[in-house]
């Protein structure tokens, strides 16, 4: 393979979806980059009464990133960690752009219909703004494709 392909890892606050990404891209000559997306707050923090609000709004993106690098450094695959803070669509097919991804690959999540009706559905919103192909790892192991390619090309 002449190139390498470049690959988004969107976290939601678990590292298992990077470890379920890597374990996809195992033979591939890759460019990994994670992102973790928090949400804005646009309260104002003097009223919340939280000691530490920094590390509670960031939601153990510190903790994750280093877990994800520990990793990493493990597998011996070099990865990029991008830490962004707004829509959490919005900013992942803005990273995936940036970055000029091949395929992100995101986990399914556990969002309930209520969680859904407020929320809106994460996943639908990456998958039809994304500028590449969006791969869906869940709690099983099992993957859901939309316009899925195999990482040596073509489509799946």
């Amino acid at each position: 393979m002449n190139n390498c392909r470049k690959v988004l890892v969107a976290v939601n606050g678990s590292k298992d979806v990077f470890i379920k990404g890597l374990r996809l891209i195992d033979s591939e000559p890759c460019w990994v980059t994670v992102v973790k997306v928090n949400p804005p707050y646009e309260g104002d923090l003097n009223l919340v009464g939280v000691r530490n609000i920094k590390s509670v709004l960031d939601g153990g993106s510190e903790s994750i990133v280093a877990q994800i690098r520990d990793i990493a450094r493990s597998e011996g695959i070099p990865v990029k960690v991008r830490i962004e803070v707004g829509d959490i669509d919005k900013k992942i097919v803005e990273v995936a752009e940036e970055e000029h991804c091949d395929l992100i690959i995101m986990g399914a999540g556990s969002q309930n219909s209520i969680k859904k009706f407020f929320l809106g559905n994460l996943l639908d919103e990456v998958a039809h703004q994304a500028p590449c192909p969006v791969l869906v790892v869940n709690d099983n192991g099992v993957s859901h494709y939309r316009n899925v390619y195999n990482l040596c090309g073509g489509t799946i």
